[in-house]
Parts: structure tokens; C-alpha cells; sequence
């Protein structure tokens, strides 16, 4: 049982992690899924896979192509970006200097074997970057076969 010392005109204090864990949060997104362990926020991605290629969105509204750097070492996918903006305005009175700092990075382990590594391309269009990464031929999926019996 705990005890709480209550004055008249006061209403009842609540631990400032109750502001922290509802104020702190997104409305609807209460089991912050899209932030990493250092409170950043991670775009969310869509990864599919066709009997030729996997193919993988990542939604990062906001960006320029050339903020992204994606990597394939080994069988490890890496997509990652970094941008900084920095806004100075200069009155009489003061100087107000702004900046900002976004950096993300998602990492996703491909099978063995199975990417075509040389064909893999990439587009970031309205903000959604969209990667086609091939399989080779040998690990394409093929159509079922039809077996006779004898």
C-alpha cells in the first residue's frame, strides 16, 4: 500500500512517468513500434516476395535520393540515410540558427545464394524508396512439374 500526502487544494500527484508514457507517445501508435532505442523514428518497410524478386518498399517521406545509401555485404541488406538541414536567420536584434538531424538505419538478412547481386536496382519516387532485388536463375521458383507414373 502506498500513502500519498494530499492537501486540500491540490489535486492528487501522479509520477511523471504517467505524463512521459502518454504525452511522450504517438496518439495512436501506443505500442511504438516505429522507434528504435534511441527514440528516433523508423520508416516503416514492406518486403514481398515474387517467384522472380523480392521487392522492398521503405516509406521516408521527406528525403532526396542521395540522402539514402543502401548496401549488400554478403547476404545483408542495409538501407540507411542521414540528412541534416540548418536555417539561420539574421535580424537586428538577434540571430535565431535552427537544425535538425534525421539518420535511420535498417538492416535485413537475404538468403543465401539466392540474389542476383548485379541486377538489384532502386528508385525513390513521392517519397517511398522501392528496391527490386532479382533471384538467380537456379533459385527462381518453378512452376510444379508433372510426373508420370509407370
Amino acid at each position: 500500500m502506498n500513502l500519498i500526502k494530499r492537501n486540500a487544494d491540490q489535486h492528487r500527484a501522479l509520477p511523471h512517468t504517467f505524463f512521459d508514457d502518454v504525452f511522450g507517445r504517438e496518439l495512436f501508435n501506443w505500442e511504438n513500434k516505429n522507434f528504435s532505442a534511441t527514440s528516433t523514428t523508423l520508416p516503416s518497410v514492406n518486403i514481398k516476395e515474387t517467384a522472380e524478386h523480392y521487392e522492398v518498399e521503405v516509406a521516408a517521406p521527406g528525403l532526396e535520393k542521395d540522402d539514402f545509401k543502401v548496401t549488400l555485404d554478403g547476404n545483408l541488406l542495409t538501407i540507411s540515410s542521414e540528412k541534416e538541414n540548418k536555417k539561420t536567420i539574421e535580424q537586428e536584434n538577434f540571430t535565431r540558427r535552427e537544425f535538425s538531424y534525421q539518420s535511420f538505419q535498417r538492416s535485413f538478412e537475404l538468403p543465401k545464394n539466392v540474389v542476383d547481386e548485379e541486377n538489384i536496382t532502386a528508385r525513390y519516387v513521392n517519397g517511398l524508396l522501392h528496391l527490386s532485388i532479382p533471384k538467380k536463375e537456379e533459385a527462381k521458383q518453378k512452376p510444379p512439374r508433372m510426373i508420370e507414373i509407370a
